[in-house]
Formats: structure tokens, C-alpha cells, sequence
């Protein structure tokens, strides 16, 4: 059995000396794999990967990998220095491949954006950008209207009052040549006039609604200063109009009117001397009795009705708040460079207060079109801009520093302009019984 116990002896010591020499072999590898690198990688760590080599070359040092800091990654140049890369995002801007990607890709999304949200006004056929929802326009002119009505609550003229079935007559009366005037049917319903139903803090007596039927409207009159007989140039004109137009027909552009579709369109009368009127997003036709002390005539508040019903079909409301997202993105950009106060006068001056009276004019084209087409006499229409004007007061510099023209240059704006001709064409079909469709 002795020569047995030597050879084992002595394959256990071979085995024991294999096993040291692998070891030592692969603390070895380790080093250089760290100093020098592997293949052709430019990019080295300046430790192993191997949590086991780690152990064996620094044995009182080993951490486990999750405890570990960061591995930062360096090349070794000619002179041995070690060039470390950058971290944080700018180390992936740096590449110009990825700065392309995301140049291509977000100027991609702001295109498609663009594009998707752009719409054709009908008759002037300006294409403008509306970021706004139809969904979500209609629920805001709805909520802003359920808002009125119960800070008015009190003042609301009931519907069989005389002011209020006078009122309720002529906006049906544009309404319907409103429908005549699309190419399209809409699904609207009846135009109604609204009630007090429903609206928070409105108590109203029997006793109260008696004596509101026989309310007259309010005799107060607003406060109005003279207008001067002077009247210098105005820049404002009418020539884009033309030109969007001509525009239109070359191109085949289609009016946009889904947002005129499925309307609940209603009539609201209120007691209170404003000289006022406006028809809010989904339909909502509001009117001030102070109106009716300056415009007695029903060709008159069918102007006034019409063309706040024009500022609807072109969906001015949603156009201005699109605008103003844009318009504030550019200030912010400008409050790097130059003082906040002046950014915000000049664009003011010069993209707020224009773009306002534009959309102005645009709803006096349509109004003056809808008018004529409901049976009244387009040519009262320059006649209640020129009133308005001196009701509010004007002066020379209010086509640059108002958000309305001047009442004295719309009218002559309208009296000169295309679109007269088209409406008294209109009118005159209307009064022989031949009702004109598809003029929008």
C-alpha cells in the first residue's frame, strides 16, 4: 500500500501547482484586459468585469458589483493620458447622428401638427390654424354661456317678452341663411330662446315673471363721447380678402363647417344699457337691450346678428387662443434677449391688435352676406358700423391701436367692396322668392 499513498501524494501536488499557475494566468489576463484593451475598442474600463479576478487581485478590497460606483470610460492616447467621455445628456448631443434624429424627428411632429390642424374659413377661403378641439370649443362656449346667465340671472328678459320674440325672430331669420348658405345639412334644431331653468341661484316669483313681461328695456344710456369731423388715411384694407379668395377658387379649397354641425343654437335677451352683443362657441347668441335704444330698425340688429354669428362660422374664438400659444411662445423666446416690456408692446401692436381687427372684418363680410340672405337690406349694414363708431367714440389712430376698425373705415370698406354687390345680388333673389344656397 506504500506506493499507493506516494503516487496519490504526488498527483495531488501536480494538481495543486496546475491549479495555481491558472489562477495566477488569469489575474494576468485580467491586467492587461484593463491596461491595454481587448480587439480593436478604443474604449476600455479600468477595471475588470469579472467580480472574481477583482477578488483575486485586490482580495481585501471586493465589493459587491451592485455597490460598485459607476464605471467611467477613457481612451489611452500615445502619451499614456487617459481621455475620460462626457456624462449627462449632453454626452448624447454630442453625436451629431443623434442631434439629426432629433431635429428630423420634432420637426416631423411640428409639421404634422401644423398641417393637421389647418382650416379653410368660409367665403373669404383663409386658411388659418386652430389647435383647439371642436369638442373642447363647444364645452367652453357652453360653460362660459351657463356662467352668464347666472351673473344676469336677474336681468334676463323672459321669452314672451316683446324685446325678446323681436330678438328671437331675426337670429332665426340667420340662422336659416346660415343653413342656406353651407353646402352642407348641419342637423341643427330649432333656434330657441334660453330660459333659467337649471342655472344656480335663480329664484324667480310668478309675481317676478309678471312683472318682467311687462318690463320695457332699460331707457339708461351708455356714456359716449363726441368723434371728431376730421378723419385722417387709414392703412386698413380689404385687399387680402380679394386675394384669399382668388387664392381659394384656384386651389379648390373647401370651407371647414364640422364645427357647425349639430348646433343647439339659442337666443338670449339680457336688461342692461351695454351697447352689446356677441354669440359665443356651440351657438349661444347673447344681446344687451342697449342696443335697442340706437338700433331701432330690424335691419339693423341683423347686422349686429349677423356678425357676431360670422365670428362663429370662422371659429375666430378657437383661432385666438391658438394664436396666443404661439404668440407666447415667441415672447419667451424674446425675454432672452430683450427687455420683457418692450416684447410684450410690440407684439401687441404688431400680431395681437391686427390680427383682431382682421378677424373683425372677416365676421363683417360674412354678416353683411347673412343678412341679405335672411330678406334685409345689406345697405343698413355700413350705416350701424359708422353708428357704433360714434357711439364708442373714435379717433385717427384706432385702426392701429384698437382691437375693432373703425367704425367710419368698415363702412366705407363695406360699401365699396365686392362683397356688397354679392349681398344686394342676394337680397334682391330673396325679395322675388328665389333663395340663393351655397354663397359661403
Amino acid at each position: 500500500m506504500g506506493w499507493y499513498r506516494r503516487s496519490r501524494f504526488v498527483l495531488d501536488a501536480v494538481l495543486s501547482s496546475a491549479e495555481r499557475i491558472s489562477s495566477k494566468n488569469q489575474v494576468s489576463e485580467s491586467i492587461s484586459r484593463t491596461k491595454f484593451g481587448s480587439g480593436s475598442s478604443l474604449f476600455v474600463s479600468p477595471v475588470s468585469r469579472n467580480p472574481i479576478s477583482q477578488s483575486l487581485f485586490h482580495p481585501n478590497h471586493y465589493k459587491p458589483q451592485f455597490l460598485s460606483q459607476p464605471r467611467r470610460w477613457y481612451y489611452v492616447d500615445r502619451r499614456q493620458v487617459r481621455h475620460f467621455r462626457p456624462r449627462g445628456p449632453d454626452k448624447w448631443f454630442q453625436n451629431p447622428r443623434n442631434l439629426f434624429i432629433v431635429l428630423a424627428v420634432g420637426s416631423g411632429v411640428v409639421i404634422s401638427v401644423y398641417i393637421g390642424n389647418l382650416e379653410t374659413i368660409p367665403y373669404t377661403k383663409r386658411t388659418h390654424f386652430v389647435l383647439l378641439s371642436r369638442t373642447l370649443e363647444k364645452e367652453l362656449g357652453e360653460k362660459q354661456f351657463k356662467e352668464l346667465k347666472a351673473s344676469f340671472k336677474d336681468k334676463i328678459l323672459p321669452a314672451i317678452h316683446p324685446e325678446s320674440v323681436r330678438v328671437q325672430l331675426i337670429a332665426n331669420d340667420v340662422i336659416g341663411a346660415l343653413q342656406r348658405g353651407l353646402r352642407k345639412e348641419q342637423g341643427w334644431g330649432d333656434l330657441r330662446y334660453t330660459s333659467m331653468v337649471g342655472v344656480e341661484g335663480s329664484h324667480v316669483t310668478a309675481k317676478e315673471q309678471q312683472q318682467q313681461k311687462l318690463m320695457a328695456p332699460s331707457s339708461s344710456s351708455s356714456s359716449s363721447s363726441s368723434s371728431s369731423d376730421k378723419w385722417e388715411d387709414e392703412v386698413l384694407d380689404d385687399k387680402w380678402i380679394e386675394k384669399s379668395r382668388k387664392e381659394g377658387k384656384e386651389n379648390g379649397k373647401e370651407a371647414y363647417t364640422g364645427h357647425l354641425e349639430g348646433l343647439n343654437w339659442e337666443v338670449l335677451v339680457v336688461n342692461d344699457p351695454m351697447v352689446n352683443a356677441f354669440c359665443l362657441p356651440g351657438g349661444k347668441i347673447v344681446v344687451f337691450t342697449g342696443l335697442f335704444k340706437h338700433f331701432k330698425s330690424d335691419a339693423e340688429l341683423a347686422a349686429i346678428i349677423g356678425h357676431e354669428v360670422g365670428h362663429a362660422v370662422a371659429r375666430h374664438s378657437a383661432e385666438e387662443i391658438s394664436k396666443r400659444l404661439w404668440i407666447a411662445i415667441i415672447q419667451l423666446v424674446l425675454y432672452q434677449f430683450v427687455v420683457p416690456d418692450v416684447v410684450n408692446t410690440m407684439s401687441t401692436l404688431f400680431l395681437n391688435l391686427p390680427f383682431t381687427r382682421r378677424m373683425e372684418m372677416e365676421a363683417d363680410y360674412i354678416g353683411l352676406l347673412l343678412m341679405a340672405s335672411a330678406g334685409y337690406d345689406p345697405r343698413e349694414a355700413p350705416k350701424v358700423y359708422e353708428k357704433l363708431g360714434k357711439i364708442g367714440g373714435q379717433s385717427a389712430l384706432q385702426d392701429y391701436l384698437s382691437t375693432h376698425p373703425s367704425g367710419k373705415k368698415r363702412a366705407q370698406l363695406l360699401s365699396r367692396a365686392e362683397v356688397m354687390e354679392e349681398a344686394l345680388s342676394i337680397y334682391r333673389d330673396v325679395q322675388a322668392g328665389r333663395g340663393v344656397e351655397g354663397f359661403l
